[in-house]
């Protein structure tokens, strides 16, 4: 026996509009959201249901290689959806809306943040290598624009000059990330999801997002790593 996918109503296509307008939508506004879309549509509604609303709009995406993607923020831990193409890389994506040498920056940014300890890249890093590009050397002025676009699109965030990836661009570019990067990307020990910030056990090199750390060593009498037991050396956040 098939079992149909439940039906989308006008209530998910709703919804799956205004998320592919923002691209990404933190998860109370997704919440919010939800209940004006079956409220709009006069849909059965029930808060605790979002993520079932979700699978019915992925199973109809399906097809047409999409999918919306839970996510979570590297900095406070907060759940976010996105709309992710499944057909394409993320640089093919990009290469719609971004120039080669962009691109090329936006690549040499991402080795940084990812082979870097703390997750971050400096502005100067990353704008010293604006003349050493491959495809079209660009001034730093240039470059210092187009990571301001970066920024704009939500590929990059910055904070006191420093870069790291935005939660959009992890939630789409997971899979690229873990299989371009297989010497340097973890894993996240507890949520099991690619962290770019994390901190490190100094013994067994586990990782761990910052909030999971948080999350984690609330319960804990004293912070021991949940892979090797060893004391847990970083600070907790």
């Amino acid at each position: 026996n098939i079992v149909m996918a439940a039906q989308m109503t006008d209530a998910h296509r709703r919804f799956l509009q205004v998320l592919m307008s923002h691209g990404i939508m933190e998860g109370s506004e997704a919440r919010k959201l939800h209940r004006r879309c079956c409220e709009i549509h006069k849909v059965y509604y029930a808060h605790d249901k979002l993520d079932d609303f979700i699978s019915t709009i992925n199973n109809h995406l399906q097809p047409l290689f999409m999918q919306i993607r839970k996510g979570m923020s590297e900095d406070d831990g907060r759940a976010h959806y996105a709309l992710v193409n499944l057909a394409e890389t993320e640089i093919t994506k990009m290469a719609s809306d971004y120039t080669e040498n962009e691109l090329e920056l936006f690549r040499k940014a991402m080795d940084l943040i990812i082979s870097s300890e703390n997750g971050f890249a400096s502005s100067t890093d990353i704008l010293n290598l604006a003349d050493q590009l491959k495809t079209k050397k660009m001034k730093k002025k240039e470059a210092e624009q187009v990571l301001k676009v970066f920024v704009e699109d939500r590929w990059l965030s910055e904070r006191n000059g420093e870069y790291t990836l935005h939660t959009r661009c992890i939630i789409e570019m997971e899979q690229y990330i873990l299989s371009n990067y297989q010497d340097v990307a973890r894993k996240c020990n507890i949520c099991h999801s690619l962290a770019i910030q994390s901190q490190v056990c100094e013994s067994c090199g586990i990782g761990m997002h910052l909030p999971c750390v948080r999350k984690y060593f609330r319960t804990q009498t004293e912070p021991r790593c949940p892979q090797c037991n060893d004391f847990w050396s970083c600070d907790i956040p």
